[in-house]
């Protein structure tokens, strides 16, 4: 059957996550994925839904993007006894998102969009959504309308994988995951996903502008400045990173690591390993909001070889400090897809990733692809980069030629032909396009000025 052709006048977005644009919803990459994903298809003519965990304080149901993308708080009955995020009473809110999302989607957007011959496709992220997914296709199937019905399970990560029924999901959903490195694990697991990678704003193509770099190893006394933003976990490599500083430090260079974690416990193990190299470290507040506020306590920081940055990280900071760093370290172990490393090419910096899911990374191209977890490796193409001021310029300027390539727009015309190519399997009737409004690829944008806006912060 051919292809059909999917436009914003004959089909309906419905996307699940547990995470969301509030910020009590944005607990990691979930959250901004998601987010960006949402208005990224509204933005493209797209009517969406998200159904998400939200802030109990704001209105259950709020319309953005010229009433494009409808935004519904879930689970706010519950999530007022439980005020410290989205995952406080976890186990509370699957169960009642499980039970009650199917039923209202069912009535209140996938029959009406029927009626109307209109695709519906249902995007569904992370375990906490599988029993809604799976749930919701079980009704509809009863209704005899799941085969109308084009519905995705996402994986973003390997989290709560033991938790899923495989064999039931994969019976009610399309498995898909963020790169080929998900997709080995999950075959070893009798799911074969298709592949539809992470993405990032447009608005991420910033510059920075050189000088920033200069000012602010200035005002550190440094000679080499290196980043790293990722929850502290053992498998994000940040014993390896701060021993790279310390080797770099005992090498006669004034190496400064400036560290952006979360409030795992394994930070304090982090930290006092740093202590025990001999490693000056001192934690960083922002007294005040914005880009220069931030800049200004890292300035006032001192003396100090680890700056262990406490405050929050807007996306315009985080682009200015990947542009100015010699490294941004996200050398993790286990990394399913790697949005840090894409975010460091789109702001002209230097990703040193671990090699596993940045399917993005060339190594010594548009980035350095870390082949071990020894620290004398990251000091070793430190030491080299700088050099080979040359070399270093041509990875930062094909890094953002490659982020380029993974802008919403450009992933959501790989989300639609996979989803036409799905309709078609499931022999979906042809849907007739009054308005194509789906637009032709960007041609190679031009990076954002520095006082362009960010639309979504990036969590950590």
């Amino acid at each position: 059957m051919r292809q059909m052709d999917i436009a914003g006048d004959n089909s309906l977005f419905v996307l699940l996550s547990f995470e969301g644009p509030d910020p009590y919803s944005l607990a990691g990459g979930l959250g901004t994925r998601i987010a960006n994903l949402c208005q990224a298809l509204a933005g493209m003519g797209f009517p969406t839904h998200l159904f998400f965990v939200g802030d109990p304080r704001l209105s259950g149901e709020e319309f953005m993007s010229e009433e494009k993308l409808i935004l519904h708080r879930w689970c706010q009955w519950i999530s007022e006894y439980y005020p410290s995020g989205v995952y406080h009473g976890e186990g509370d809110k699957v169960n009642d998102y499980s039970r009650s999302i199917p039923p209202f989607v069912i009535e209140r957007l996938v029959k009406p969009a029927l009626s109307e011959d209109k695709l519906v496709v249902i995007q569904s992220e992370e375990w906490h959504t599988a029993e809604a997914v799976c749930q919701l296709s079980e009704q509809l199937r009863d209704l005899g309308l799941r085969d109308r019905v084009v519905i995705f399970w996402n994986a973003n990560n390997t989290f709560g994988f033991d938790r899923i029924d495989w064999p039931r999901l994969t019976g009610n959903a399309t498995i898909t995951t963020v790169s080929r490195y998900m997709k080995y694990i999950m075959r070893e697991l009798g799911v074969n996903p298709l592949v539809i990678p992470n993405g990032i704003p447009e608005a991420a193509l910033i510059d920075a502008g050189d000088g920033a770099a200069a000012r602010l190893k200035k005002q550190l006394g440094a000679d080499l400045l290196l980043t790293k933003v990722a929850r502290y976990d053992p498998t994000k490599g940040w014993l390896q990173a701060v021993e790279a500083t310390a080797r770099l430090n005992r090498g006669g260079r004034k190496t400064v690591l400036l560290a952006r974690g979360g409030i795992e416990p394994f930070g304090e193990e982090v930290m006092l390993m740093a202590r025990q190299l001999g490693l000056i470290v001192k934690d960083v507040w922002a007294t005040g909001q914005g880009e220069q506020a931030a800049l200004d306590a890292i300035g006032r920081s001192g003396e100090a070889d680890v700056l262990n940055f406490k405050s929050h990280c807007m996306p315009r900071l985080l682009s200015m400090l990947y542009h100015s760093s010699d490294a941004v370290l996200a050398n993790s172990t286990h990394e399913p897809f790697g949005l840090v490393g894409l975010e460091t090419m789109a702001a002209g910096g230097v990703a040193f990733t671990g090699g596993t899911g940045e399917d993005y990374a060339i190594h010594l191209h548009n980035s350095i692809v870390l082949e071990t977890d020894d620290p004398a490796e990251i000091e070793a193409y430190v030491d080299y980069l700088s050099g080979h001021a040359e070399q270093e310029n041509g990875i930062r300027s094909a890094g953002r030629h490659t982020a380029r390539r993974f802008v919403w727009t450009e992933v959501i015309r790989n989300l639609i032909e996979k989803t036409g190519l799905q309709a078609s399997m499931q022999g979906i009737p042809q849907v007739p396009v009054r308005t194509h409004l789906l637009p032709e690829a960007p041609q190679s944008p031009e990076p954002v000025p520095a006082g362009g806006p960010i639309l979504i912060p990036v969590g950590v």
